[in-house]
């Protein structure tokens, strides 16, 4: 059995908070502790000089979309966008420099991102979203569909509109306006269509490569009828690629039987993930108990009524299969509750809990329905960046939610302390894959109170992710002797040890406590930077390999 030992760095590990070197042999951490002591156990071992470099567990990314996410990669985004204006602009540049390139005008053009929520410009009508007259005076004959940057709306052109003959007698169709709910989904699957399974191939190892350079060893997909289609899902069980995937698809069951041979059918791991109760805030979309403070006349869209959420949960609960939901609203958080409340009556909580039921966003959660959550062993999937992007004073949550509502979103702090599990991710593409830049947004969120220390955020990026995959041993996740080695080696400015505010200093924060220090993450500071990330022994990324 080859080993190899590292030495002369700092390793993430509780169990030897000031360990300098790590043992590995046959892709299990063997040992962890000082030079000295390693070099002397270890005699033989390859020696792997870290030369002061920090050594942290591997990431997990417990929400993507790969192809989506790879798409948006090497194709249009429009994240940068300022105004209706500048978007068609972008629109129009990409459209021109494909003629230039070649490409025939029946190619789709794939695009996402734009934000009208943080829009304006010299014209009235520059802090609103593109028409489809506008789209197609700048793209003619050709299909194009720009998601919206939570992809829960899209602007599409005429030609993609065409490819789906029922799109005008769809729930949430507009002629000019961006497509929501049903007629969304439809546009969005006649776009998938024309995706090449090449390009679709591409798309994924691209979104992978880009998650591996980024510390992450293993991802969740959340697939679904209305999001991927079966064939992307499909194809990513057979895709060899390193970086692990575990897969989620968002469809509906009926009984236990039923789950079962979805399971079967789709190749999923769990039966769940953007299954979809409502939509989103920024497409007012998300399912309110009150209506939306900039358009009174909606409360949202609720996708899946009260019987069918109870029925999918007491399916997958009964066959011993993960289930979850995609919830962003609080009525949409407070239908899974119910639901949940009457099957822990039927079927018992420790029935529920075994299974590791998920909401992925949860971005709406009262302290009440909290705490039938943690009763039941549900697992929180957030992503700390909604806030960082739309969280602050004036920006879209105050807009859409009015300021009391909107403090109270992506609560971690109240989940946490309630007994929720949380596990972090990036819900690629809506926010980059950077577990670094997650774990700041968390630690620094804009109500200071809903943030928890770096150290839990470290955790639900780390083991939470892990744990939301149905991983729960302890060790997984962990730099501690019996681990897999799946870890990631960075250059970082300071370590350090700090709470997640200045109210909220513990005891584990305190030096004398023999935590292990975390990179800083306070705003201004550099993030640490990948150097190499390796899943079980095999090395995914290595920034110098040549």
């Amino acid at each position: 059995m080859a080993t190899q030992l590292l030495l002369g760095g700092a390793v993430y590990s509780a169990a030897a908070p000031d360990a300098t070197a790590m043992a590995i042999t046959d892709g299990v951490v063997v040992w962890v502790g000082t030079d000295d002591v390693g070099r002397a156990l270890h005699p033989d071992a390859e020696i792997i000089d870290l030369n002061g470099l920090f050594v942290s567990p591997g990431f997990v990314d417990s929400h993507v979309h790969l192809t989506s996410t790879g798409l948006s990669l090497d194709g249009l985004t429009l994240n940068e966008a300022t105004s209706r204006t500048h978007c068609l602009r972008l629109v129009e540049k990409t459209v021109a420099d494909d003629a230039a390139a070649g490409h025939d005008e029946g190619d789709l053009l794939w695009g996402l991102g734009w934000d009208d929520s943080t829009w304006a410009g010299p014209e009235p009508e520059d802090g609103r979203f593109p028409t489809t007259s506008e789209l197609d005076a700048v793209v003619g004959g050709r299909p194009v569909y720009l998601a919206r940057v939570d992809e829960h709306s899209a602007v599409a052109s005429t030609a993609l509109r065409r490819l789906v003959p029922e799109l005008a007698d769809a729930v949430g169709y507009h002629p000019e306006e961006p497509l929501v709910a049903e007629a969304h989904h439809l546009v969005r699957g006649a776009a998938r269509l024309l995706v090449t399974a090449a390009h679709r191939e591409r798309a994924q190892r691209r979104a992978l490569d880009v998650a591996a350079a980024h510390g992450v060893v293993a991802v969740h997909e959340n697939g679904g009828p209305d999001i991927s289609g079966l064939d992307d899902f499909l194809a990513l069980a057979d895709l060899d690629h390193p970086v692990e995937i575990r897969r989620y698809w968002g469809q509906t069951v009926t009984d236990a039987d039923h789950a079962a041979e979805l399971l079967a059918i789709t190749r999923a791991d769990a039966l769940g993930g953007d299954l979809f109760i409502d939509g989103a805030i920024g497409s007012h979309t998300a399912w309110l108990n009150e209506p939306y403070t900039d358009d009174p006349s909606t409360s949202g869209i609720s996708y899946l009524d009260a019987g069918t959420i109870r029925d999918h949960l007491r399916g997958c609960t009964l066959a011993g299969i993960q289930s979850g939901f995609h919830v962003i609203g609080d009525a949409a958080t407070g239908a899974v509750v119910a639901a949940l409340t009457e099957l822990a009556d039927e079927l018992g909580t420790p029935a529920l809990a075994r299974c590791a039921h998920r909401l992925e966003h949860a971005e709406m959660v009262t302290a009440r329905d909290a705490e039938v959550l943690a009763r039941c062993g549900v697992i929180a999937s957030m992503q700390p960046h909604f806030d960082a992007e739309w969280g602050g004073e004036g920006d879209l949550y105050d807009a859409r939610l009015g300021k009391a509502r909107a403090a109270t979103l992506n609560d971690f702090a109240m989940l946490a302390k309630t007994g929720v599990a949380l596990s972090f991710s990036s819900d690629a593409p809506v926010t980059p894959i950077d577990p670094w830049s997650t774990i700041r947004a968390a630690v620094h969120h804009h109500q200071p109170t809903n943030a928890i220390s770096a150290r839990g955020a470290f955790a639900a990026a780390t083991r939470g992710g892990w744990r939301a995959g149905g991983i729960n041993d302890g060790l997984t996740g962990t730099l501690t002797p019996g681990a897999p080695a799946s870890y990631a080696v960075w250059e970082v400015d300071d370590l350090v040890v700090a709470g997640s505010h200045e109210k909220v200093q513990r005891w584990s924060t305190d030096p004398r406590s023999r935590v292990p220090a975390l990179p800083d993450v306070s705003p201004g500071a550099e993030l640490p930077r990948c150097v190499r990330t390796v899943h079980r022994g095999q090395v995914l990324y290595d920034r110098d390999a040549g």
